[in-house]
C-alpha cells in the first residue's frame, strides 16, 4: 500500500517540438557562444575545440539514450529519482532527487549572477538588483501554464540561432588567413589543457536532459528520447561550428590570446563585422536566452518538487492545488525555487562576492559535476533494470549497448572533468578548493539517502511509493473540451 497525492501534470499538453525547446534554450546558444567558447580559447589554450565539442556531445548523447528509455518507460516528472528508484533502489532515488535538486538549482540561480553583471555592465547599476528584477519576471512566468513559457522559449531560441549563424557567416567569410581546419585536427587534442576544455564543454551541454522531466506532459512520450539525444548532437554541431568559426575569423593560433585579454570583446568584434546592430541584437539576445534559459531550469525545478512531494518525500503541501487534481503549473515547487533563489542571491550579495567570477562561475561547475553524474547513474539504472521496467522485447541497444558505453565514456569524462575542476573556478594549482564541489554532490546523495532509510523505518506507505507515485488516468482524468 502506497500513499501519495492524486493530483496530475496537464497530460498530451508538449509536442515533440515544445520538449527539443526545453532542452535547447536551457543549454543557452548565446550564452554559450558569448561567455562559453570564448572562455575555453582564453583557459585552456587548445586549438582544437571544435572537435572536442563533437566528442563531448557523441560522449552526452550516447549517456542520454539509457536516461530517455528510462524516462519514457516510468513517465515520472523528477526523471533521475523515479530511474534511479525503479533500476537501483528506491534509496538511491530519492539520493538522485537530492542531487538533482543541487545541481538544477546551482545552475538556475547561476545564471543570475550572469545576468546581474550583464545587465550592469550595459545599463549600469548594482548586478543585484538587477538579478531581483529577473527572480521577480521568472517567478511570474514559473506559475503560469507551460504554454505561455513555450512561446518565449521558441522567439528567443529561434532568434539566438540566427544570431549565431550569422556570427559564423561573419568569421568564415573573412578568415584570417584562410579556412583552417586546425581546430578538427586530433594532434591537438594531445594538450595539456585538454582536461579543462573537455571540464568546459561538458558545462555547455548543461541541460540537454531537461525533457525528461515534462514527460508527464508529453503528447508522445517517444519523443523524449528523440528531444534528447538529436538535441545532444544539434547542438554539439552548433557549438563546434561556431568555435572553428571564431578560430578561422582570427587565426586557430591566434585566437587564445586574443580570447584571454579582457579588451577583445570577443565575440562581438566578428559579429560587428556585418555591422553594428548585429551586435546590438546579439547583446539584446543574450540577456532574453539567460532568463530563457533560467526559466527552463526553474519549470524542471518545479516539477522535482511537485513529483517529490506528490509521493510525500517532501511536504506534500508543495503539491497541492487549489483547482482539482490536474494542474498547468505545479505552483508549490514553483514558488519554492523563487524563493530558494532569492536567497542564494541575497547571500552572495550581502557576502560581497564577484556574481559573474565567483556566483555564475562556482554553481555552475557545481551543476555540471552533478548533472554529468546523474547521466551516469543514470546509464548504470538502466542495465540494472528489471524485466518488468524493459518489457517483452527490449532492444539490446536501448537497454545493453548503450548504457553500457556511456558508463564507461561517462565515468572517463567525469573523472577528466573533476580532474581539472579548478581550471573552471580559478583555482591556483594545488588548492583544495575544486573538491569542494564534488564534495558537495555527494554530500547531496547521502543526505537524500539517509532520508530515504528514515522513511523506511517511520513511514513504510510512504517509501514502498517512492518513484511510484503516478496517478493512473481513472484515478485523475484529463480534462474534455466539448465544442459544438
Amino acid at each position: 500500500m502506497t500513499a501519495h497525492v492524486q493530483v496530475a501534470l496537464a497530460r498530451r499538453t508538449l509536442t515533440p517540438a515544445a520538449l527539443w525547446m526545453f532542452g535547447a534554450a536551457a543549454s543557452a546558444p548565446m550564452v554559450v557562444l558569448v561567455g562559453g567558447i570564448t572562455a575555453i580559447y582564453a583557459t585552456t589554450g587548445v586549438t582544437a575545440l571544435p572537435l572536442t565539442f563533437l566528442l563531448v556531445a557523441a560522449t552526452m548523447a550516447v549517456l542520454a539514450v539509457g536516461y530517455t528509455t528510462m524516462a519514457r518507460h516510468i513517465g515520472h516528472p523528477a526523471a533521475y529519482y523515479g530511474i534511479l528508484a525503479h533500476g537501483l533502489g528506491r534509496g538511491w532515488g530519492v539520493a538522485g532527487g537530492a542531487v538533482a535538486l543541487i545541481a538544477y538549482n546551482a545552475i538556475q540561480i547561476s545564471l543570475y549572477g550572469l545576468l546581474g553583471a550583464t545587465m550592469a555592465t550595459h545599463l549600469g547599476g548594482t548586478w543585484w538588483v538587477w538579478a531581483g528584477i529577473a527572480v521577480a519576471a521568472v517567478a511570474v512566468l514559473g506559475v503560469r501554464a507551460i504554454v505561455l513559457s513555450i512561446r518565449v522559449l521558441a522567439v528567443v531560441l529561434t532568434v539566438s540561432l540566427l544570431i549565431v549563424a550569422a556570427f559564423v557567416i561573419a568569421g568564415t567569410t573573412q578568415p584570417a588567413d584562410s579556412l583552417s581546419w586546425a581546430g578538427f585536427d586530433t594532434s591537438g587534442l594531445l594538450v595539456g589543457g585538454i582536461g579543462g576544455a573537455i571540464a568546459f564543454c561538458v558545462a555547455a551541454f548543461t541541460g540537454i536532459d531537461a525533457p525528461g522531466s515534462f514527460v508527464e506532459e508529453a503528447v508522445d512520450r517517444r519523443a523524449i528520447g528523440r528531444a534528447t539525444i538529436v538535441g545532444a548532437l544539434a547542438l554539439g554541431g552548433v557549438y563546434a561550428t561556431t568555435a572553428w568559426a571564431m578560430g578561422v575569423a582570427v587565426g586557430p593560433y591566434a585566437i587564445a590570446n586574443l580570447a584571454a585579454q579582457p579588451d577583445s570583446n570577443l565575440p562581438f568584434t566578428i559579429l560587428g563585422r556585418l555591422g553594428d546592430g548585429w551586435v546590438a541584437t546579439a547583446t539584446l539576445m543574450l540577456i532574453f536566452a539567460i532568463l530563457t534559459s533560467k526559466l527552463s531550469f526553474h519549470c524542471v525545478i518545479a516539477r522535482y518538487v511537485f513529483a517529490m512531494a506528490r509521493e510525500g518525500v517532501l511536504p506534500t503541501r508543495l503539491a497541492g492545488t487549489d483547482h482539482g487534481t490536474r494542474i498547468n503549473a505545479p505552483r508549490g515547487g514553483s514558488l519554492t525555487q523563487t524563493a530558494t533563489a532569492a536567497l542564494v542571491v541575497a547571500g552572495f550579495a550581502v557576502a560581497g562576492l564577484d556574481p559573474l567570477t565567483q556566483m555564475f562561475t562556482w554553481l555552475s561547475s557545481l551543476a555540471a559535476v552533478g548533472l554529468l553524474s546523474l547521466l551516469l547513474a543514470a546509464s548504470v539504472a538502466t542495465l540494472a533494470a528489471p524485466p518488468h521496467i524493459r518489457g517483452d522485447r527490449p532492444r539490446a541497444w536501448e537497454w545493453r549497448i548503450a548504457p553500457a558505453v556511456g558508463v564507461v565514456t561517462g565515468a572517463i569524462v567525469l573523472v577528466a572533468m573533476i580532474g581539472n575542476i579548478g581550471s573552471l573556478l580559478g583555482a591556483a594549482p594545488g588548492s583544495l578548493f575544486p573538491l569542494l564541489l564534488p564534495a558537495i554532490i555527494l554530500g547531496a546523495a547521502i543526505v537524500g539517502g539517509a532520508w530515504a532509510a528514515y522513511l523506511r523505518h517511520t513511514r513504510p506507505q510512504i517509501y514502498a511509493g517512492i518513484g511510484r507515485g503516478i496517478p493512473a488516468a481513472n484515478a485523475v482524468p484529463d480534462a474534455i473540451t466539448i465544442s459544438i
